[in-house]
């Protein structure tokens, strides 16, 4: 490998993009596979040469319209003041849409605009032309003239004039055959039933052949390789004989067991090794060469988001040109960031978020970050690109942002920022089912009641306890959204717990025998609901912070709590009864608390809002939300307005 392509390199996105480029046209990249399909499975495919009629259509004289065939010569000097009558079955022929045209006529008349006569015969008022209400042969196409053009994607209405032209085939470009191959020993596939520590479950080939389908390619499964150079030397070689581009999915940084360049030099050059971006850094491009072919490949890091970044900038171009369909459309809109987001220096950063529109504006709120917070993936409705040489965005600033979703499904988005509590997925399957769409950012009860006080959300999930009165959210409310009319709406009356394990092996029965026991202890964000509570409760029974062991530990959400007490790597955490049931979690009740939503009450007309309210407000989803456990949702849907202080 040349000193160039040693992981040493920062290389910017468009940079990277023409060295690879570069490197593809000098090698002779090009897609001349062609296949021939049946127009049912044509749909979407681009056509790889012009397809030609091999009918006419129609392909003979066809009436346009129900009424009478007539010869135009024929019906001269029609007047309304002076009707031609004619005898049916010699001089007028009654004809249907589509019929062909009788022998010696040339036109026809609506029936409409016929008079029928009791002795069989018609009166018509008026002269036609010849051809008049007829589909000449040939109108659509003549047999022989070109359907559809080379490079077209297919639609449903180009099949549809194929087969009318007579055509039941037609030859499309080969679809680009990707092979996808995983490395790591560590990797399982999705269906074990009960991973050890280490073993990481591959979804990322999944991701991988997910999108080069959606990209246009056909993805071709190859065994995982296990951390060893020869074997993945072997695999990449195997693979480049029958594919058209390689991608290797981990194994890219500049660890010992971080095979993908070193192969890749292996078998052709390596063009990149390192691009300016994040996450995503370590990718590797290269060049390969099998006969008088040009194979380029892809070395994908391995955390989840940064696969998917990658594929996104660089696969998916390549595989829209290999396969010559046009790239989509980039549906862009304008939003207000509303929370701030810190970015290095030097890196082209893609930050997921959720974006709705509230009180006439679109805003934005940042999910958690991170290469391998996969959930970011799919809950993300879109991306916030910040340039390598800017710091971040400011709270409030307006940013250019690349939808992932349709900019129809983010106008109805209803966005819920503040407190987690599982119930809230309940509540977004039913308002769902009602065509909206109810995304959520997990940023606690504080941060949730600040953000709805700039305009930043519809909903800020909420059960912040006033340390002074022990009274929930008013206090918090009019402290963090000052100036606004808030409607708090409850949503249920909850169990606030310590979730231990299954059986409770340490015997752990109050937050004191959390501290007497040294407990491993895992925490909630700053300014969660759920830390406030914590706080409350230790200061009440006299219980120093530091004397709980793990208090610095910080998960942001119940479940994540339960899942940490559940794997053995935390003994207890205070979370709800939901939760510790989901994970197979043992749970010690401590607390009662009201789960209440924050929304503004002067939104409470919109429609997506006042569906939220019924949803509350029903029966069926008491039930589901009760059926979870330590729930008692009989008040749900109940409201009360906070008013501004004087």
């Amino acid at each position: 490998m040349s000193e160039r392509t040693i992981y040493l390199e920062d290389v910017a996105v468009e940079v990277a993009r023409a060295r690879f480029d570069e490197a593809l046209a000098q090698a002779g990249l090009r897609n001349d596979r062609r296949e021939t399909l049946v127009l049912d499975d044509a749909l979407g495919r681009v056509t790889a040469a012009p397809a030609f009629a091999r009918l006419s259509s129609p392909h003979y004289h066809a009436c346009a319209m129900d009424g009478v065939a007539v010869n135009a010569k024929r019906t001269r000097g029609a007047r309304e003041t002076e009707p031609l009558v004619l005898e049916v079955g010699r001089e007028a022929f009654f004809v249907d849409t589509g019929d062909a045209l009788p022998e010696g006529t040339d036109a026809v008349i609506p029936v409409e605009e016929v008079e029928a006569r009791d002795d069989g015969r018609v009166a018509i008022r008026a002269a036609v032309a010849p051809f008049t209400h007829v589909r000449a042969l040939g109108e659509d196409v003549v047999a022989t003239e070109a359907v559809v053009a080379a490079g077209r994607t297919l639609e449903p209405a180009d099949l549809a004039a194929l087969a009318a032209a007579g055509r039941t085939k037609v030859e499309v470009v080969a679809r680009p055959r990707v092979a996808v191959i995983t490395t790591g020993g560590e990797l399982v596939t999705p269906d074990i039933e009960k991973p050890t520590a280490g073993q990481i479950v591959d979804s990322n080939a999944i991701l991988l052949r997910a999108c080069v389908r959606q990209y246009g390619g056909e993805p071709i499964a190859f065994e995982r390789v296990p951390d060893d150079r020869a074997r993945l030397v072997e695999t990449v070689e195997s693979a480049m004989a029958t594919c058209d581009v390689v991608i290797v999915n981990a194994g890219s940084s500049a660890g010992s067991e971080d095979f993908t360049a070193r192969v890749f030099s292996d078998v052709g050059d390596v063009v990149v090794h390192g691009v300016a971006i994040r996450p995503g850094h370590p990718l590797v491009l290269g060049v390969a060469r099998q006969g008088k072919r040009a194979i380029p490949l892809f070395g994908i890091p391995g955390y989840p988001v940064s696969a998917a970044i990658c594929a996104d900038l660089f696969l998916r171009p390549l595989l829209e040109r290999l396969g010559r369909r046009d790239a989509p459309d980039v549906r862009e809109f304008e939003a207000t960031v509303t929370r701030k987001i810190f970015s290095p220096l030097g890196e082209d950063e893609f930050v997921r978020a959720v974006a709705a529109r509230v009180a006439g504006r679109v805003v934005a709120t940042p999910l958690r970050r991170g290469a391998g917070v996969i959930t970011s993936l799919s809950r993300a409705n879109c991306m916030i690109v910040i340039p390598r040489f800017s710091e971040g965005v400011r709270e409030g600033e307006r940013v250019r942002a690349r939808a992932l979703r349709t900019l129809e499904v983010i106008e109805r988005t209803l966005l819920a920022v503040g407190s987690h509590d599982v119930a809230i997925d309940l509540l977004a399957g039913r308002l769902a089912a009602r065509g909206l769409d109810l995304v959520s950012a997990n940023v606690g009860s504080i941060a949730g009641l600040a953000t709805l006080g700039v305009g930043g959300t519809h909903i800020a999930g909420t059960h912040a306890i006033d340390p002074a009165t022990g009274i929930y959210n008013d206090a918090a409310v009019r402290r963090y959204a000052p100036g606004m009319r808030v409607a708090l709406v409850h949503f249920a009356r909850r169990a606030q717990g310590l979730i231990v394990a299954a059986g409770n092996p340490l015997g752990v029965r109050s937050l004191a025998d959390v501290a007497r026991r040294r407990a491993r202890f895992v925490n909630r964000q700053k300014d969660a609901g759920t830390r406030m509570l914590l706080d409350v409760l230790l200061q009440r029974e006299g219980i120093a912070a530091e004397a709980i062991e793990g208090y610095d530990r910080i998960e942001f959400t119940h479940t994540a709590v339960a899942a940490l007490v559940a794997d053995g790597s935390a003994d207890c955490g205070l979370g709800v009864l939901a939760a510790a049931r989901a994970l197979g979690c043992d749970f010690i009740p401590i607390a009662e608390e009201p789960y209440e939503l924050a929304i503004d009450a002067s939104q409470l007309e919109d429609r997506r809002i006042a569906a939220l309210l019924e949803e509350l407000a029903s029966d069926e989803l008491r039930k589901d939300v009760e059926a979870l456990g330590g729930y008692d949702a009989s008040r749900s849907g109940d409201l009360h307005v906070i008013e501004p202080a004087a």
